[in-house]
């Protein structure tokens, strides 16, 4: 189905992190964070390359000791706290253009922060993006704990709804009754390429749904739900793509540093 279509996974790492220090190297179930967003995207059928864009050299050195490519270093001015994600795409593509002539037909996102992932989950989302020529880009979402239509504000010291609807009181409407929403997570994202070089956007306007089961959709911006993931992997018995299910060996038989938690 992609025989004639270049896919390249990208897994955005860089190295700060003040919610949790060396997050992207630390471990959880015994591997590196980025290892399970890298083994994600070793492990799809249709995805030609994974690549990791980072800042870092220990990252790098890890993410190569996994199986990822890192052909380049991220540059500075991309790589602090206050960086978006649409730079670090434009500026791989561009250096996978311009120095190995390669221009990616879709690209694929695999935030660290969302490591469990169900096998198939890549592909499902790729083959949405390519059974749909009109759509932009593929996001994954799961249904929301928490229904906006009971959300409030504060203005003043007073509470106001926070979103303005049909309804003159969602709020106090049963939940039954209110339209089902969703959570965007960070498992997955399926972006053409036109739509990062010509829309100037990791969207577009016409945004299909991938849809993560509510069990795995665990971000990981605290200590709290890092252990809560740790529990999940030991407990659970969920279908997860790890590193050591992957079909590339050689990610397990390189070297790589034990990062102990601090």
């Amino acid at each position: 189905m992609s025989a004639n279509q270049k896919i390249v996974a990208i897994v955005p790492a860089r190295g700060g992190s003040k919610s949790i220090p060396r997050k992207n190297l630390r471990l959880l179930g015994g591997f590196p964070l980025l290892a399970y967003s890298i083994a994600a995207g070793l492990q799809s059928a249709l995805v030609d390359r994974v690549l990791v864009s980072t800042d870092c050299p220990e990252i790098a050195g890890i993410a190569r000791a996994f199986g990822a490519e890192v052909p380049f270093l991220r540059p500075g001015e991309i790589s602090g706290d206050t960086a978006t994600d649409f730079p670090v795409f434009e500026h791989a593509l561009r250096w996978l253009e311009e120095q190995e002539g390669y221009l990616a037909d879709f690209v694929v996102q695999l935030r660290p922060t969302s490591p469990l992932r169900p096998p198939g989950l890549v592909d499902q989302a790729i083959e949405a993006l390519l059974g749909h020529p009109g759509a932009d880009s593929v996001r994954g979402v799961t249904p929301s704990g928490q229904n906006p239509f009971k959300m409030w504000r504060i203005e003043q010291g007073v509470l106001h709804p926070l979103l303005q609807t049909e309804w003159p009181e969602p709020y106090n409407m049963p939940r039954q009754a209110l339209p089902d929403t969703f959570w965007q997570t960070g498992h997955i994202e399926v972006i053409r390429q036109e739509t990062i070089r010509d829309k100037k956007s990791l969207t577009g306007e016409v945004i299909l749904p991938c849809m993560v089961p509510p069990e795995y959709a665990i971000d990981l911006d605290n200590l709290y739900q890092w252990d809560f993931a740790e529990h999940v992997l030991a407990n659970w018995n969920l279908e997860v793509v790890t590193p050591e299910k992957t079909n590339h060996a050689k990610t397990l038989s390189g070297s790589w540093r034990i990062v102990p938690y601090t």
